[in-house]
């Protein structure tokens, strides 16, 4: 896939993403969270054969969809990615960790893990793409990603065994 990122003046930022088969994904990103998605079946046309508006809540689910955020199969407690390399794991968060009760920014669980958190399930809730500022509270599932190690230190994390 060929990814190509410009800046629009006073607009936002433009995204383009041509896949092997000559189509193309456009999303342009505006300075106050909208987001227009256009796809091309032909990279080369002047016209989109299809465009939507979506809002910042909306493409975030759609990219936790993409991810798969919101399904897991069942039996399966981790999913192995890009040869075995890049794990998708279901992480609970224990009372004991330093991580309980702080946002996730405060937390600095990117820079003390190496993981990312992708989305949280909080009861019946479910949280894809989080943002910086969501409070990690225990009993969460943290959807995380990243390699085993850094995958295994966030699980020592959550059980506050760091």
């Amino acid at each position: 896939m060929n990814i190509s990122v410009s800046q629009l003046p006073g607009i936002g930022q433009k995204i383009s993403m041509k896949t092997a088969e000559d189509d193309m994904l456009v999303i342009i990103v505006h300075h106050t969270g909208k987001r227009e998605l256009y796809f091309f079946d032909d990279a080369d046309s002047d016209e989109a054969d299809f465009a939507m508006d979506l809002t910042p809540d909306e493409t975030r689910e759609i990219a936790a969809q993409l991810l798969g955020a919101t399904y897991q199969p069942v039996g399966i407690d981790k999913m192995r990615m890009f040869k075995r390399q890049i794990i998708i794991d279901y992480i609970t968060l224990e009372e004991a960790s330093s991580l309980a009760h702080k946002t996730i920014e405060e937390s600095d669980v990117r820079n003390k893990s190496g993981a990312t958190i992708i989305g949280i399930v909080h009861g019946d809730d479910v949280t894809a793409i989080p943002e910086a500022d969501t409070t990690l509270i225990p009993g969460d599932i943290l959807m995380s990603v990243g390699k085993e190690d850094q995958i295994s230190t966030l699980s020592k994390l959550c059980k506050g065994e760091e």
